[in-house]
């Protein structure tokens, strides 16, 4: 184990002088994917031999790299606050390329650059190139390590209840585990190799859980949505690495003694002002698209709410904390190439930005449709997602990832409810309309911790979401983007009408179906979903008329059900009833709840966590001061820095500083009115002989009349659909009951989203059809003609062959000499058969006659 390109004599020297210690948790950083990864190994190795059948296996790797995290995260936080006790003078080291950097602060005092602490083993070597396996310890890795490994502990707390008796328990863990030790790997990795390899065992991990329950077709159907639509972008990820590794190579080498697969040595080149620009624009493209398949954005997003074909875990990890927030971790792990790639520092609207704004709107629009509980969690997931990029795209880098931090845990916690209630509450159905309502009654917790979450979801204060999806959308309007930042505001409502929408067809009302104890014996199940996936045109369009709300009455009194896309995601087939007699709602087993308790308590506090810029400023409260956690301890700090520095005249040089002086404040022209873009950090590019890690982002000056306006349009959506709720579904108002059949306009909006804006169609007979004929009547003929008459041809010619060998080889060679010696022997005994006689005296005179001849011989020999 090594320091890349770290020289031992230049890392004692500054960290003696610094004592900035690592500790053993950040230098074995690394464990929190190995342990994992080994519980993997024994799951499916013993797992079914074991008494909890490999689930003990998992719990307790899950536990080991949770309290690995959360030692490394410890020692983070006091290694920052070290550096930062030396004050204006204390320098810290980047061991990624052994140098020292200060930071200027907003307030435009020096400030220490912390030093990640990398730990790699050279993986392979090539052209004098070393690839290495390891971890990349620094604010941003640490929390996303231990978030992952938090979020994961839980589920497979609640996993232990919830797919009990389930017919691949053990193969259920094993792939979940493995799951989250995926994007342990991505997230502690320091160059791009390492990136790819875990991000690609979270893809055939999806692939495995979204289709554990393969027997029923949609699921299976599911699962290779899933994996190809990834696929999709995954080409980008491939195609942008290579483009960024030849760009950045040589000048990594060069300036740093490093490659083009380091993260650090991409990120310093980007900000270098020596790449090319159509280089970036190019690079930067492809690994967004990388981005957009992974995290579900528009218009890639349509394998996420199929995903909900899973086991409910699985759609909650999925969602919170690893795969579908991978893509967005990308972006800001290499955040330079995107930001000079995109141009995002010079006011403009990036496609990032873009991206995230459209898919905003439509997945919350998609949001409204649905009638299966998890899909409307996956579309808000979806939304969500786009909240991330959109602060991404405009410079918002510390509140996205701090909404990637809070969204974590309302999200997981929403996800579980659901769990919770299709477990104890629907009988294993994920159907608000057919088999929900008015469980508030019977599972208060789960009802408690559902709200907490929502309001956390729709950014009400002091919920976790206020602090960080407001905080995205304040910076955005900070930044200069007004029509960008309306449409955060315009989606902060969305959000607030579905999620009321939701929580009143689950938890208010009259209980229906399963929910009021009446079972279903019909297509309860995906069946129907997976036949919609295939129809077209006319056909889907009379089986959606008659799936309007205005069936919802006749449903809850008679227990039948209209045919929709949703269901039972084949639980029923999956697990027994675990042992409940009474089927009647009821609130579920500690082992479910306690997660749910504990998720649903930091969706209400874990928004403190950085919560200063809008509380002191426009609020007027005194939280005190080094409340913003995430800004101080995550937060990447940028500051030019010497070369020289890195390589001192050279390998082997002494160590000598030579930190040039640098003005705080560069900020986004948006905000400071600058016109032309320069590249480095900020808007300056840095002076000759120096590199930077990070670009200057900004940060909100909070006003009241945002915070204000932002909490007031959420309400404005709270009070628009508990309005049409109980004008619609309690009290049936005949202006709207029925209103998609009256209006063509309503029937027609109706339609477009429920079909999803018609992409599956486009990308089933567009992309899919038009691709897939041709190509498989190609390969149809190649097989037939090519490969087929190959092999004839082959065949025809060995027949020939075999036909000339028996002849002549066989025939005339081989039997012909075994025949050959059996007709001499035969001759030769017919020859001697006269000797053969049977007469005594005959035989007498032979014998004498042949002692004679043998008399004559020896005479003869003896004259001689």
């Amino acid at each position: 184990m090594h320091n890349i390109s770290l020289r031992v004599e230049e890392s004692e020297q500054l960290q003696g002088a610094l004592h900035l210690s690592s500790g053993w948790f950040l230098e074995n950083l690394w464990l929190v994917a190995l342990i994992p990864a080994i519980g993997f190994a024994l799951i499916m190795g013993f797992g079914k031999k074991m008494p909890l059948k490999g689930s003990e296996f998992g719990l307790a790797s899950m536990v080991g790299s949770l309290v690995v995290a959360t030692g490394a995260a410890i020692q983070w936080m006091n290694r920052v606050d070290s550096a930062s006790d030396h004050g204006e003078h204390s320098l810290g080291l980047v061991q990624t390329f052994g140098r020292s950097v200060p930071r200027a602060s907003e307030g435009g005092e020096v400030e220490p650059f912390i030093e990640p602490v990398v730990n790699t083993w050279v993986w392979w070597q090539n052209s004098g190139l070393e690839f290495g396996i390891g971890s990349f310890g620094d604010g941003l890795s640490i929390l996303l390590l231990w978030l992952v490994a938090f979020i994961s502990l839980l589920v497979q707390i609640f996993s232990l209840d919830y797919v009990r008796g389930d017919r691949r328990y053990t193969q259920f863990f094993g792939a979940l585990t493995l799951f989250s030790a995926g994007m342990l790997v991505m997230v502690m990795s320091e160059n791009m190799v390492q990136i790819i390899l875990g991000w690609e065992i979270m893809g055939l991990c999806s692939f495995m859980l979204i289709g554990h329950w393969w027997e029923d077709k949609y699921n299976s159907h599911s699962a290779l949505k899933a994996f190809f639509t990834v696929r999709v972008g995954d080409v980008g990820l491939l195609v942008g690495t290579a483009v960024i590794f030849f760009g950045a190579n040589q000048w990594a080498v060069d300036n740093l003694d490093s490659n083009g697969f380091n993260i650090p040595a991409i990120q310093a080149w980007a900000l270098s002002g020596e790449g090319s620009p159509t280089l970036l624009l190019v690079g930067a493209s492809a690994l967004f698209i990388a981005c957009i398949g992974k995290s579900g954005q528009f218009p890639l997003h349509t394998w996420l709410p199929d995903a909900m074909a899973g086991p409910t875990p699985v759609s909650s990890l999925l969602h919170s904390s690893t795969m579908v927030v991978a893509g967005v971790f990308l972006v800001a792990r290499i955040y330079p190439v995107f930001w000079e790639g995109f141009n995002i520092g010079n006011g403009g609207l990036s496609f990032i930005a873009i991206i995230g704004a459209i898919t905003i709107v439509i997945a919350a629009l998609l949001a409204f449709v649905q009638d299966d509980i998890k899909k409307v969690l996956a579309y808000s997931t979806v939304s969500q997602l786009g909240y991330m990029m959109l602060g991404l795209g405009t410079g918002a880098w510390l509140p996205a990832v701090f909404h990637v931090f809070t969204h974590a845990f309302f999200k997981c916690c929403l996800f579980l409810c659901a769990g919770s209630i299709s477990h104890s509450g629907s009988h294993h159905s994920f159907d608000m309309k057919k088999d929900m309502g008015g469980l508030r009654k019977h599972m208060p917790v789960t009802f408690t911790a559902w709200c907490i979450s929502t309001l956390a979801l729709t950014g009400v204060i002091p919920f976790a979401g206020f602090w960080s999806k407001d905080e995205i959308i304040d910076n955005v309007g900070n930044n200069g983007y007004t029509f960008l930042f309306w449409v955060g505001l315009g989606g902060a409502a969305l959000t607030a009408m579905y999620m009321t929408r939701a929580t009143y067809l689950t938890f208010f009302g009259e209980p229906r179906g399963a929910a009021a104890g009446i079972h279903h014996d019909d297509d309860h199940g995906y069946a129907t979903a997976f036949r919609e996936e295939i129809i077209h045109g006319d056909e889907i369009d009379r089986e959606l008329v008659t799936a309007t709300p205005r069936s919802l009455s006749s449903a809850a009194n008679t227990g039948t059900a209209v045919a929709d896309d949703h269901g039972d995601h084949g639980h029923d087939d999956g697990h027994d009833d675990h042992g409940h007699g009474d089927h009647g709602p009821h609130e579920s087993g500690k082992l479910i709840i306690v997660p749910i308790i504990i998720l649903a308590f930091l969706a209400l506090t874990s928004g403190f966590a950085n919560p200063t810029p809008l509380a002191t400023g426009a609020l007027g409260i005194d939280l005190g001061e080094g409340v913003e956690v995430i800004k101080k301890y995550v937060e990447p700090r940028p500051q030019p820095v010497a070369i020289e520095a890195i390589i001192p005249g050279g390998p082997g040089h002494a160590l000598e500083l030579n930190v040039p002086g640098f003005e705080a404040g560069a900020s986004l022209a948006a905000e400071d009115g600058a016109d032309d873009h320069h590249g480095g950090c900020g808007f300056d590019t840095p002076a000759a002989g120096s590199v930077c890690f990070f670009p200057s982002v900004t940060h909100a000056k909070p006003e009241l009349g945002k915070v204000l306006l932002s909490l007031g349009v959420v309400a404005a959506g709270y009070a628009a659909a508990i309005a049409f709720c109980l004008a619609y579904y309690q009290r049936r108002d005949k202006r709207l009951v029925g209103l998609t059949e009256r209006n063509k306009f309503a029937r027609g909006g109706y339609l477009f989203l429920k079909n999803k804006y018609y992409l599956d169609v486009l990308y089933n007979n567009v992309f899919v059809y038009t691709v897939s004929r041709p190509v498989s009547k190609a390969a149809y003929w190649i097989n037939q003609n090519v490969l087929d008459g190959t092999v004839d041809a082959v065949g025809r010619g060995g027949k020939k062959s075999g036909d000339w060998v028996y002849k002549n080889l066989d025939q005339r060679i081989v039997d012909g000499a075994v025949n050959g010696s059996g007709t001499i022997a035969s001759e030769t005994g017919h020859g001697l058969q006269s000797t053969q006689s049977g007469k005594v005296n005959q035989y007498g005179a032979l014998i004498f006659g042949a002692a004679a001849v043998g008399a004559v011989v020896l005479v003869i020999l003896n004259v001689n």
